[in-house]
């Protein structure tokens, strides 16, 4: 099992701050680093964020980078770490441009992109984009099969029920081929579904290990029915809330995830530094 860290950077954060924790995190040996989005936020919103016992963020954050933005600041300043969204909000972008940044992020770092999607949960930011809330599945699903064609080599022509392109050019492609692993993220059994249908893997989301065992009997069944088994896609798991300990390290690993992503969070390089520590300690008992 490798881990991986969630890191979410805004407004906030000193771009050297930015630069020094991503070369730590490089340097401890961390396989992979996963940043969020949101591009709004709101003092008030009718929505209920999923992963907290308030129906609110934890923290109430006002702004974050975009994560492709912040992606290619870190690979500029990384060799090796794996690059991920975690996760990027697809069915309220266009589609084509998403493409060109997971491509272009690609490229630039050498082939490092894990391009983890969701569809959202945020309504007053679909309404604010004029995307259509109510149409995020199935906006999801045809915006990665468009993905999935541009990233392909050749001319690329494409007809759906949003999206039409006819023969065009789209350079350059990702150096992974056919392309970037994609992970879809959920917990339902829609987003169970999009994991076996189209999925390179599970992005599990606030999954404790209890939790985890249940869901992936839910997915065992949804990959029978596409004809496709565990072996066939990666296991990547964020616990959030949920502790991290030596404990429930173990559990993770006997269940099959390929890779725990932690959240990690510091004011400064020398905290980080610990916490970072702390935890590398007891993944590696």
């Amino acid at each position: 099992m490798k881990l991986g860290v969630a890191m979410a950077f805004s407004q906030h954060t000193p771009t050297p701050f930015m630069r020094d924790a991503v070369q730590l995190v490089e340097a401890k040996g961390v396989h992979s680093i996963w940043v969020p989005e949101h591009v709004l936020f709101f003092p008030d919103y009718a929505s209920t964020y999923p992963y907290s016992d308030s129906g609110r963020i934890p923290g109430d954050p006002e702004g974050l980078l975009d994560p492709f933005t912040a992606l290619t600041f870190i690979a500029a300043h990384t060799e090796r770490v794996r690059l991920g969204t975690g996760i990027c909000l697809v069915p309220q972008r266009q589609p084509v441009y998403t493409a060109k940044m997971v491509a272009d992020v690609d490229y630039l770092s050498g082939g490092r992109v894990d391009f983890g999607i969701g569809i959202g949960w945020l309504k007053e930011e679909f309404d604010a984009l004029g995307a259509d809330f109510s149409q995020r599945a199935a906006l999801c699903d045809e915006y990665v099969d468009v993905m999935k064609a541009l990233w392909s080599e050749g001319v690329t022509e494409f007809s759906g029920a949003t999206v039409t392109l006819t023969p065009c050019h789209f350079n350059p492609k990702p150096v992974q081929q056919p392309h970037p692993p994609v992970y879809f993220g959920g917990e339902s059994a829609a987003a169970l579904r999009r994991v076996a249908q189209r999925g390179t893997g599970w992005y599990g989301y606030d999954m404790s290990p209890e939790i985890l065992a249940e869901r992936l009997a839910k997915l065992d069944e949804a990959l029978q029915q596409a004809g496709r088994t565990r072996s066939d896609i990666d296991l990547v798991v964020g616990p959030n809330r949920h502790p991290v300990n030596t404990q429930t390290i173990a559990q993770y690993r006997d269940l099959g995830v390929q890779q725990l992503v932690v959240p990690l969070f510091a004011s400064s390089v020398d905290k980080l530094e610990a916490r970072l520590d702390a935890l590398l300690e007891q993944f590696n008992e």
